[in-house]
């Protein structure tokens, strides 16, 4: 495998986690560093870490990983993002607003975006190819692209009135449903 097609590998895996992340962006209200360093970051260290387990997982587990990787991918973005669209009807006084900052949201939103990495690492097994620079160029472009998500997010959030909760509920569980129908329909 030739470092561009890793590379692209790596942007294409981290679509999901730029589109969680722009959403992210445009919700909170204080986009610091801090805040887009630690979305990107826990974005970033998923898509690694899950690519890594789904390496060493290898072949054994393939048949099992790839029966329900979907499903879980699905289930998860779908209550991710029902439990958005729920809190875009309450009050903005309502001190329940979903927050991607909090650390349970982030690693579900983190989780739901990396099962894929979790199948590609399975079948880049297969392949022998390079573990380290795979995990690294994903992890690294996963974050740079989240980075560049949450910046931009916050700064064209901002700007619009619109109900950036139930936009982006609705992202996750098209982001949700495009995984599964892909799985069902097209693997």
């Amino acid at each position: 495998m030739t470092f561009i097609e890793i590379l692209l590998l790596a942007i294409g895996l981290s679509m999901d986690s730029l589109a969680v992340s722009v959403t992210g962006g445009a919700i909170i209200k204080n986009c610091t560093t801090g805040n887009i360093m630690k979305i990107a970051t826990v974005m970033g260290i998923f898509q690694a870490g899950f690519t890594i387990i789904g390496y060493l997982a290898g072949m054994g587990f393939q048949k099992y990983i790839c029966a329900f990787d979907h499903w879980i991918a699905f289930v998860l973005l779908l209550y991710l993002g029902g439990k958005m669209i729920y809190e875009s009807t309450k009050d903005e006084s309502e001190e329940c607003k979903f927050n991607p900052l909090c650390n349970k949201t982030l690693c579900g939103l983190a989780i739901a975006t990396s099962i894929d990495a979790l199948a590609i690492g399975i079948s880049l097994a297969l392949l022998n190819a390079p573990l380290f620079l795979l995990a690294a160029t994903i992890g690294l472009v996963t974050i740079i692209l989240s980075a560049l998500g949450v910046y931009f997010g916050s700064r064209f959030g901002r700007k619009i009135d619109l109900k950036l909760d139930l936009i982006g509920g609705l992202i996750l569980i098209g982001i949700g449903t495009k995984i599964l129908i892909e799985h069902l329909f097209f693997s």
